[in-house]
């Protein structure tokens, strides 16, 4: 694939422990490209994205972003390589008694290293790239209000608009739809969609549920002990392959 924004060249991760969770992972991902990485609880897709996003360092292999190596790097180097990389975990992680933009503009800090963000406060100037973002998810009339006060969907999709705040060139979705009925669950697979292909973003999503990988991704990777098994586009995945990544998966030494 050309003008790839995020390329992981044989990414292998074994523990000390000597569990082998990822082994010779190897693909590419676009601006304006929705991956979905698929598979069992334990198949070592968590890590593959741990990797990616610099949280691990891959016993093997390595990470680029934009054509800059992210793997080998530390401490600052390390956090401003990351600023291209925008998060959004399976919990939405907002400070309940904070307003829902106060929980966006976080999204900033990474640019914003002074006193007055280290005391909690935000620069005047951030707040329409907060707004900008609550709009691009929905949620710009909930700007104000307590993010305690708001359903497991609206606050998933705030934890995205954090993450836009950031102004990443992509996103990494960890199981963003696992803690969500399916209503919410799509409404969220629709926005990482729509920002994808609208913005011009790269999204990487790990989830679990064949159905919702079929009906957003542009492609799916399917993972099975630490194993890569297919990369294609979801038409093009045969149902047995798709059901070889739930079969056989009991009492594996794998794990996330």
């Amino acid at each position: 694939m050309s003008g790839a924004l995020i390329r992981a060249d044989d990414l292998t991760m074994r523990y000390p422990n000597g569990t082998l969770a990822l082994e010779g992972a190897s693909f590419e991902v676009a601006a304006g490209e929705l991956l979905v990485i698929l598979g069992h609880n334990g198949c070592g897709k968590s890590t593959l994205l741990r990797c990616i996003a610099g949280l691990q360092v891959p016993t093997q292999g390595q990470v680029s972003v934009s054509g800059q190596v992210l793997t080998g790097l530390t401490g600052r180097a390390l956090s401003t390589a990351r600023m291209k990389l925008g998060m959004v975990f399976q919990q939405a992680r907002l400070v309940g008694r904070r307003s829902v933009i106060a929980n966006v503009l976080c999204g900033t800090l990474g640019r914003r290293q002074t006193l007055t963000t280290m005391l909690g406060m935000f620069p005047r100037d951030d707040a329409p790239v907060a707004l900008e973002s609550l709009d691009a998810v929905g949620l710009s009339a909930f700007a104000n209000q307590r993010a305690s006060t708001l359903s497991g969907g609206q606050a998933q999709r705030v934890s995205i608009a954090r993450a836009l705040a950031q102004k990443p060139a992509a996103l990494l979705a960890d199981e963003p739809v696992a803690s969500l009925d399916p209503d919410a669950a799509n409404e969220v697979m629709q926005l990482l969609r729509r920002i994808s292909s609208r913005d011009g973003l790269a999204v990487i999503c790990v989830l679990h549920q064949p159905e919702l990988a079929r009906r957003y991704g542009d492609r799916v990777i399917g993972m099975k002990k630490g194993r890569v098994l297919f990369d294609a586009a979801p038409e093009a995945i045969a149902a047995r392959d798709m059901d070889a990544l739930y079969t056989g998966t009991a009492g594996g030494s794998y794990h996330e």
